[in-house]
């Protein structure tokens, strides 16, 4: 009997060291340095998400522009009544290149920023799908709208983060117009400006508020634009799928569904964060402090006193100022976005990765 357990015990331990072996063998796999073709499926992937980035931030410019001088402008003040006489009133003081002033830098940030945030999104994906796996034991699980929306809030605020000090600069080019006292000459010149005027913290000015919004904004942008594909490929409703792919138009209108859930959620903080990011320029454009008439509270301690001096100022309606022409704007530019991104991977030739 004894030398019967010592058997079994030997036997066991065996089996375990060898078990042991094989999962220490399958981990080393797992952390393997990238291989060339990894990297350059990572690196086709950035390329993709920013050239969907600059594609789709130009082909709105004009409304984005728009948006953020309808958020900003004194409420005493009133130049910019609604989105036409917006348009128009740019295209008559400031013409063609003023419907696209801070483009530049726009694309500047935004190219990088996307490029960013899809690829964080695909290894967040990549990296929450293995976890759910492992959890429920299950390794035909796939992603839940849930867990789609933790991955895009990941990207978001890693993306934003990244990039925050050029869309702050953004903003401030975007305002400023020819009455301005100074004048920032470009990107480099508005950084270097705010960092020596300004201090290193006005680059972060209004990143709370920016952390917040891009939760539920990018969060809910991949979660509803992943989660409407995967329901029309597999319910096949209307013969809009074909072969399990969707045409262009229909991802356009899922790209379209998502961005406007996303921006209406969203889109007081984006009014909080761009009036926090006018603190502190004493150089003002006109469209900020008005003609010398009467100047708005520019001066705010924080994001709630943003919040409660908005509000008790210019009422609750203020926090959408700008939701018109945004919301125009939104729909063709996420659309655009995601459609660009995964054109630009089929082109390149990118496995995708977040079902791996």
């Amino acid at each position: 009997m004894a030398s019967e357990d010592v058997k079994r015990t030997s036997e066991t331990a065996v089996s375990t060291i060898v078990n042991l072996a094989e999962e220490a063998k399958l981990a080393s796999e797992g952390v393997k340095a990238p291989t060339s073709h990894a990297l350059l499926s990572i690196a086709k992937s950035l390329v993709a998400g920013g050239v969907a980035g600059g594609v789709s931030r130009t082909a709105v410019a004009p409304l984005e522009r728009l948006k953020i001088l309808l958020q900003v402008q004194n409420p005493h003040s009133i130049k910019y009544s609604g989105t036409i006489q917006g348009l128009k009133y740019i295209w008559r003081t400031e013409g063609l290149r003023g419907l696209f002033k801070g483009n530049g830098t726009n694309c500047a940030r935004i190219v990088p920023n996307s490029a960013v945030k899809f690829f964080s999104y695909e290894e967040a994906s990549k990296g929450i799908l293995w976890f759910y796996r492992q959890q429920t034991g299950n390794e035909d699980a796939q992603l839940t709208p849930l867990l789609r929306l933790g991955a895009g809030a990941c990207a978001g605020i890693i993306a934003m983060s990244a990039t925050y000090p050029m869309d702050m600069v953004r903003g401030r080019l975007t305002v400023q117009t020819e009455r301005s006292p100074r004048q920032y000459r470009g990107i480099a010149h508005a950084l270097s400006t705010v960092f020596r005027e300004e201090g290193p913290r006005a680059l972060y000015r209004g990143w709370l508020p920016s952390v917040i919004g891009v939760v539920p904004y990018v969060g809910l942008n991949f979660a509803v634009y992943e989660s409407l594909k995967d329901w029309l490929i597999k319910t096949r409703p209307f013969g809009l799928v074909e072969d399990s792919e969707l045409s262009v138009t229909t991802r356009l209108a899922c790209g379209a569904a998502a961005g406007t859930v996303g921006q209406t959620v969203a889109y007081p903080l984006d009014v909080i964060r761009r009036r926090m990011q006018m603190v502190g320029w004493k150089d003002a454009a006109s469209v900020v402090v008005g003609d010398g008439k009467s100047k708005a509270p520019l001066e705010y301690t924080g994001m709630v006193d943003a919040f409660r001096k908005t509000v008790r100022h210019e009422g609750f309606g203020a926090l959408y100022k700008g939701l018109v022409p945004n919301s125009v704007k939104v729909v063709p530019s996420i659309a655009i976005a995601f459609v660009t991104y995964e054109v630009v991977k089929d082109v390149l030739g990118v496995e995708m990765r977040i079902s791996d």
